[in-house]
Parts: C-alpha cells; sequence; structure tokens
C-alpha cells in the first residue's frame, strides 16, 4: 500500500473516531492495533452487515463505512479501492455542502 492510501485510510479513521464519544473511539483506536486483527476481521464483517441491514432500527449506514475500513487494515488489494473510494465521497460531500450553502 502507498503512503498516500494509508494517510488517506488515516485520516477517515480519524474522522469516524472523532464523531464517536470517547469511549468508543477508544475501543476503535484498540480495534486499529495490529494484535487485536482476531477481534477487528469478525467485528468488520459484522459491521458491513450491518450496515447493508441499515434499514432496519438500531442498525445504520455508518456501519458500512468504518466495517470496510476496519477490513482493510487486513486485506492489503482493498486498501487502494477504499481509500479511492472514501475520498471521492468526500469530495462530493463537500461540493453538496458547498451547493447547499449557496443557495
Amino acid at each position: 500500500m502507498s503512503a498516500a492510501h494509508k494517510a488517506e485510510l488515516d485520516r477517515h479513521f480519524a474522522w469516524f473516531e472523532a464523531k464517536l464519544s470517547p469511549r468508543p473511539a477508544r475501543f476503535v483506536r484498540w480495534l486499529r492495533k495490529p494484535s487485536s486483527g482476531l477481534v477487528r476481521i469478525p467485528l468488520a464483517i459484522l459491521l458491513v452487515v450491518g450496515g447493508v441491514f441499515s434499514f432496519l432500527p438500531i442498525l445504520g449506514l455508518w456501519m458500512l463505512p468504518l466495517g470496510l475500513l476496519l477490513i482493510a487494515q487486513d486485506v492489503p488489494f482493498l486498501q487502494k479501492p477504499l481509500a479511492e473510494m472514501l475520498g471521492w465521497i468526500d469530495r462530493k460531500w463537500i461540493e453538496r455542502q458547498r451547493a447547499k450553502g449557496v443557495q
């Protein structure tokens, strides 16, 4: 993985951690450590599945990108496409916010 893609994924993790309260943010930081791989992979799969079923109560769409970010920590071929996809989403989100502000 290139340093640019790693920096992009780290930036998205930082964004998620900033949106969480301190305890869950600490848990996400712990999950990112290499020693947490046995917990990270099953949890990431559960988050992706929960994100797919976000129309149900309790589950939310926020689970999908967090699950994908966690999976990308351990699956190298997903790192580049995920970093590019999240960057694209981020750019579109900013464009949308600017367009709303102009109106």
